[in-house]
Protein backbone atom coordinates (compact mmCIF):
# COMPACT_ATOMS: atom_id res chain seq x y z
CA UNK A 1 0.00 0.00 0.00
CA UNK A 2 1.45 3.32 -1.01
CA UNK A 3 1.23 6.59 0.86
CA UNK A 4 -0.26 9.87 -0.22
CA UNK A 5 2.40 10.80 -2.75
CA UNK A 6 5.75 12.48 -2.96
CA UNK A 7 6.98 14.94 -0.39
CA UNK A 8 7.11 18.53 -1.49
CA UNK A 9 10.56 19.79 -2.44
CA UNK A 10 12.20 21.45 0.55
CA UNK A 11 15.69 22.85 0.90
CA UNK A 12 17.82 22.03 3.94
CA UNK A 13 17.29 25.53 5.33
CA UNK A 14 13.52 25.27 4.86
CA UNK A 15 13.41 21.87 6.54
CA UNK A 16 15.38 22.95 9.60
CA UNK A 17 13.49 26.24 9.90
CA UNK A 18 10.16 24.46 9.79
CA UNK A 19 11.32 21.92 12.36
CA UNK A 20 12.43 24.68 14.76
CA UNK A 21 9.07 26.41 14.31
CA UNK A 22 6.89 23.32 14.78
CA UNK A 23 8.72 21.30 17.44
CA UNK A 24 9.63 21.90 21.08
CA UNK A 25 11.68 20.16 23.76
CA UNK A 26 8.68 19.89 26.07
CA UNK A 27 8.57 16.24 27.14
CA UNK A 28 5.46 14.69 25.54
CA UNK A 29 2.70 13.56 27.91
CA UNK A 30 2.25 9.86 28.27
CA UNK A 31 5.89 8.83 28.50
CA UNK A 32 5.16 7.18 31.82
CA UNK A 33 1.38 7.44 32.18
CA UNK A 34 -0.49 4.17 31.54
CA UNK A 35 -3.75 6.13 31.17
CA UNK A 36 -2.43 7.84 28.03
CA UNK A 37 -2.11 5.79 24.85
CA UNK A 38 0.29 7.49 22.42
CA UNK A 39 -1.36 8.36 19.12
CA UNK A 40 1.63 7.04 17.19
CA UNK A 41 3.14 3.58 17.32
CA UNK A 42 3.08 0.04 15.98
CA UNK A 43 -0.71 0.04 16.41
CA UNK A 44 -1.17 2.62 13.62
CA UNK A 45 -0.32 -0.05 11.02
CA UNK A 46 -1.71 -2.88 13.14
CA UNK A 47 -4.49 -1.93 15.64
CA UNK A 48 -4.36 -5.26 17.53
CA UNK A 49 -0.87 -4.30 18.73
CA UNK A 50 -2.39 -1.63 20.98
CA UNK A 51 -4.05 -4.34 23.10
CA UNK A 52 -0.78 -6.26 23.35
CA UNK A 53 1.20 -3.16 24.32
CA UNK A 54 -1.38 -2.23 26.98
CA UNK A 55 -0.49 -5.24 29.12
CA UNK A 56 3.28 -4.74 28.88
CA UNK A 57 5.32 -2.80 31.46
CA UNK A 58 5.94 0.81 30.40
CA UNK A 59 9.51 1.25 29.19
CA UNK A 60 10.52 4.89 28.52
CA UNK A 61 13.11 5.25 25.75
CA UNK A 62 14.58 7.90 23.46
CA UNK A 63 16.19 7.88 20.03
CA UNK A 64 18.08 10.48 18.04
CA UNK A 65 16.74 11.25 14.55
CA UNK A 66 19.91 12.81 13.08
CA UNK A 67 19.45 14.81 9.87
CA UNK A 68 22.83 15.72 8.39
CA UNK A 69 22.95 19.25 6.99
CA UNK A 70 24.29 18.50 3.52
CA UNK A 71 22.99 20.54 0.54
CA UNK A 72 20.79 17.46 0.03
CA UNK A 73 20.08 16.45 3.66
CA UNK A 74 20.47 12.84 4.76
CA UNK A 75 19.27 10.81 7.73
CA UNK A 76 21.96 8.96 9.69
CA UNK A 77 20.87 5.41 10.55
CA UNK A 78 22.46 2.35 12.11
CA UNK A 79 22.23 -1.37 11.58
CA UNK A 80 22.04 -3.23 14.86
CA UNK A 81 24.56 -5.98 15.56
CA UNK A 82 23.53 -9.45 14.41
CA UNK A 83 24.30 -11.05 17.79
CA UNK A 84 21.92 -8.87 19.83
CA UNK A 85 19.04 -10.73 21.55
CA UNK A 86 16.44 -8.15 20.43
CA UNK A 87 15.94 -6.69 16.93
CA UNK A 88 19.23 -8.15 15.68
CA UNK A 89 20.34 -6.75 12.33
CA UNK A 90 17.51 -4.25 12.11
CA UNK A 91 17.93 -0.69 10.86
CA UNK A 92 17.40 1.76 13.70
CA UNK A 93 18.09 5.21 15.08
CA UNK A 94 20.76 5.58 17.78
CA UNK A 95 19.02 5.31 21.13
CA UNK A 96 17.78 3.16 23.95
CA UNK A 97 16.05 3.13 27.30
CA UNK A 98 16.06 6.28 29.41
CA UNK A 99 18.23 5.82 32.49
CA UNK A 100 17.31 7.38 35.83
CA UNK A 101 20.52 9.40 35.63
CA UNK A 102 19.45 11.01 32.32
CA UNK A 103 18.18 14.55 32.85
CA UNK A 104 15.75 14.30 29.91
CA UNK A 105 14.91 12.22 26.84
CA UNK A 106 17.24 14.56 24.93
CA UNK A 107 20.11 13.75 27.30
CA UNK A 108 19.36 10.06 26.90
CA UNK A 109 19.35 10.23 23.08
CA UNK A 110 22.62 12.18 22.99
CA UNK A 111 24.27 9.76 25.43
CA UNK A 112 23.16 6.73 23.44
CA UNK A 113 24.32 8.24 20.13
CA UNK A 114 27.74 8.88 21.68
CA UNK A 115 27.93 5.36 23.15
CA UNK A 116 26.67 3.52 20.05
CA UNK A 117 28.34 5.36 17.16
CA UNK A 118 30.63 7.95 18.74
CA UNK A 119 28.63 10.92 17.44
CA UNK A 120 30.13 13.93 19.24
CA UNK A 121 27.34 16.11 20.61
CA UNK A 122 29.19 19.28 19.58
CA UNK A 123 28.01 18.47 16.03
CA UNK A 124 24.37 18.00 17.13
CA UNK A 125 21.77 20.77 17.33
CA UNK A 126 18.53 19.43 18.91
CA UNK A 127 15.43 20.77 17.14
CA UNK A 128 12.64 19.22 19.20
CA UNK A 129 10.70 16.08 20.03
CA UNK A 130 8.53 14.25 17.56
CA UNK A 131 5.40 12.51 18.85
CA UNK A 132 5.72 9.72 21.41
CA UNK A 133 5.88 6.30 19.73
CA UNK A 134 4.40 3.18 21.36
CA UNK A 135 5.89 -0.21 20.48
CA UNK A 136 4.33 -3.63 20.80
CA UNK A 137 6.73 -4.48 23.65
CA UNK A 138 5.61 -1.46 25.69
CA UNK A 139 8.44 0.94 24.89
CA UNK A 140 7.35 4.56 24.80
CA UNK A 141 9.96 6.17 22.57
CA UNK A 142 10.66 9.90 22.43
CA UNK A 143 12.26 10.67 19.03
CA UNK A 144 14.62 13.67 19.17
CA UNK A 145 14.94 15.40 15.81
CA UNK A 146 18.35 17.01 15.42
CA UNK A 147 20.42 18.87 12.86
CA UNK A 148 23.87 17.34 12.54
CA UNK A 149 26.70 19.49 11.22
CA UNK A 150 28.88 17.69 8.64
CA UNK A 151 32.50 16.97 9.52
CA UNK A 152 31.92 14.45 12.30
CA UNK A 153 33.68 11.10 12.47
CA UNK A 154 32.04 8.01 13.92
CA UNK A 155 33.44 5.19 16.04
CA UNK A 156 31.02 2.27 16.10
CA UNK A 157 30.49 0.25 19.25
CA UNK A 158 30.57 -3.16 17.58
CA UNK A 159 28.88 -4.81 20.55
CA UNK A 160 25.74 -2.90 19.54
CA UNK A 161 26.10 -1.68 15.96
CA UNK A 162 27.33 -3.41 12.79
CA UNK A 163 27.17 -0.39 10.48
CA UNK A 164 26.08 3.22 10.05
CA UNK A 165 24.89 4.78 6.82
CA UNK A 166 23.04 7.79 5.44
CA UNK A 167 19.86 7.87 3.34
CA UNK A 168 18.63 10.97 1.50
CA UNK A 169 15.91 12.69 3.52
CA UNK A 170 13.92 13.31 0.33
CA UNK A 171 13.80 9.57 -0.38
CA UNK A 172 12.57 8.74 3.12
CA UNK A 173 9.96 11.52 3.04
CA UNK A 174 8.58 10.44 -0.36
CA UNK A 175 5.46 8.55 0.74
CA UNK A 176 5.46 6.58 -2.50
CA UNK A 177 8.47 4.76 -1.00
CA UNK A 178 6.54 3.76 2.14
CA UNK A 179 4.72 0.44 2.00
CA UNK A 180 2.65 -1.64 4.41
CA UNK A 181 4.07 -5.12 4.81
CA UNK A 182 3.26 -8.12 6.99
CA UNK A 183 5.01 -11.08 8.57
CA UNK A 184 4.25 -13.81 11.09
CA UNK A 185 5.06 -12.88 14.69
CA UNK A 186 4.40 -15.12 17.68
CA UNK A 187 1.64 -17.01 15.91
CA UNK A 188 -0.11 -14.01 14.38
CA UNK A 189 0.23 -11.90 11.26
CA UNK A 190 1.72 -8.54 12.10
CA UNK A 191 1.40 -5.49 9.83
CA UNK A 192 3.97 -2.69 9.74
CA UNK A 193 5.40 0.08 7.55
CA UNK A 194 8.58 -0.43 5.55
CA UNK A 195 10.93 1.46 3.22
CA UNK A 196 13.43 -0.30 0.95
CA UNK A 197 16.58 1.64 0.07
CA UNK A 198 18.95 -0.46 -2.03
CA UNK A 199 19.96 -3.40 0.17
CA UNK A 200 18.67 -1.69 3.33
CA UNK A 201 15.25 -2.67 4.66
CA UNK A 202 13.90 0.00 7.02
CA UNK A 203 10.82 -1.23 8.83
CA UNK A 204 8.81 -1.29 12.03
CA UNK A 205 9.56 1.39 14.60
CA UNK A 206 12.13 3.20 12.44
CA UNK A 207 9.77 3.46 9.46
CA UNK A 208 6.94 4.50 11.79
CA UNK A 209 8.98 7.34 13.29
CA UNK A 210 9.94 8.50 9.78
CA UNK A 211 6.23 8.62 8.88
CA UNK A 212 5.66 10.80 11.93
CA UNK A 213 8.52 13.07 10.83
CA UNK A 214 6.74 13.49 7.50
CA UNK A 215 3.45 14.33 9.21
CA UNK A 216 5.01 16.90 11.55
CA UNK A 217 7.27 18.71 9.10
CA UNK A 218 5.89 18.22 5.59
CA UNK A 219 2.14 18.53 6.11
Amino acid sequence: MHGAGTAQAMTANEFFARARARLTLDVPPGIGDPNITPAHGDHVADPVMEKIAAVRPIRPAAVLVPVVDHPEPTVLLTQRAQHLPDHAGQVSFPGGKIDQSDASPLASALREADEEIGLDRQFVEPLGYLDLYLTTLGYRIVPVLARVRPGFTLTLNTSEVDASFEVPLAFLMDQDNVQRHSRDWQGMTRHYYAITFGERYIWGVTAGILRNLHERIYR
